[in-house]
């Protein structure tokens, strides 16, 4: 028999399953719980059961939504002939954070990765060519985190997108190699997008 009541013990065990969450954190979420009245309990359950049951992936850019198509492809303002392509829907957040970007947005939902058995047909790379052909696209930028596996799949795309009629251009220096866009402050994020450069591969 363990040290906390069953359901207490259940509630600590759901609460390690999150990432980065480890034993002791799960334990003082599951206190801190405990110690709130019964009304944030169960807006807590409510806001989980509501983001299960309406968030979606938008039907255009992959995007997280509550509305398809999402706010942003359905804004006619962005629809400037500049598409950002990002890995992840956290990437285009902390993109849209910075407020140096007013176009739309390509989500792949992953990188290529053979190692991991991530290939062409597995990440959003046929709907992204769709795309260049409805939207009349003039430039696609390249906002793919600069690991292996990003540097991989922004040269694919460069290559795929060689000779095209549109402009291919990657964001500046400043991200660190390694680095995860959606840990990047503002400033460098807004740095990298006005600095922007063609790409080479």
């Amino acid at each position: 028999m363990g040290i906390y009541p069953a359901s207490l013990g259940k509630l600590i065990e759901q609460f390690s399953k999150f990432p980065g969450i480890g034993k002791k954190s799960a334990e003082r979420l599951a206190l801190f719980i405990l110690r709130t009245p019964k009304e944030f309990s169960a807006e807590l359950a409510q806001s989980l059961l509501e983001v299960k049951e309406k968030i979606q992936f938008c039907s255009v850019c992959f995007n997280l939504t509550d509305q398809d198509p999402c706010h942003i492809c359905s804004d006619q303002r962005r629809a400037n002939g500049v598409l950002c392509v990002v890995e992840g829907p956290g990437d285009q957040l902390a993109i849209e954070k910075s407020g140096s970007y007013k176009g739309r947005y390509h989500i792949l939902q992953g990188v290529l990765s053979p190692l991991d058995g991530v290939g062409i047909e597995d990440i959003r790379i046929a709907e992204l060519m769709g795309r260049l052909r409805q939207e009349n696209i003039k430039e696609v930028i390249l906002a793919i985190n600069p690991s292996v596996e990003g540097e991989a799949t922004a040269s694919y795309l460069a290559n795929l997108l060689d000779g095209k009629d549109l402009t291919v251009t990657r964001i500046a220096l400043g991200i660190p190699l390694g680095g995860d866009l959606k840990y990047i402050d503002n400033m460098t994020l807004k740095r990298s997008i006005d600095n922007r450069s063609h790409y080479s591969s």
